[in-house]
């Protein structure tokens, strides 16, 4: 018969805890994260947003590109005209996925450090990417409006 006492309990281990805690964290981070940006005709300009480019997953043609979207925009009525707008450093690539299809944007040079998408914008969810073509990673601003050039 083992008698057990009070001073016996083996040690506490908080890891189990801290590990859960800290998921719970990141999860609400992805979360955040991934909430749809809403727009609309008339939204107010320019709307700006940040983030860091690239990431470990080849895209085939479109560079480097994060496992999750950068970024998530949700046209809530079509859009006669948009255009999405990165500035950034590196060798910068713009992958977009949405009503109609799937697009690559690369810069207009090699040297250059901006890209950038335009047209009508059909109502439906737009996910969007922001690569690089050398497997860097840069801070970028993304910045959208219906203003043309």
């Amino acid at each position: 018969m083992k008698i057990h006492y009070p001073g016996d309990r083996g040690k506490l281990s908080f890891r189990p805890i801290v590990t859960v805690a800290l998921a719970m964290i990141l999860a609400d981070a992805g979360a955040i994260r991934s909430q749809p940006l809403q727009i609309a005709p008339g939204f107010p300009e320019p709307l700006g947003v940040s983030g860091v480019s690239g990431g470990p997953n080849n895209s085939g043609d479109c560079g480097f590109v994060s496992q999750g979207p950068n970024h998530v925009i949700e046209v809530t009525q079509d859009l006669p005209y948009w255009r999405i707008a990165v500035q950034t450093a590196g060798a910068p690539s713009l992958m977009i996925q949405g009503p109609r299809g799937r697009f690559c944007v690369l810069p207009p040079n090699a040297a250059a450090g901006n890209v950038e998408f335009s047209g009508y914008g059909d109502k439906g969810t737009y996910v969007i990417f922001v690569g690089d073509r050398s497997q860097g990673q840069h801070p970028y601003s993304l910045s959208i409006s219906q203003k043309r050039n």
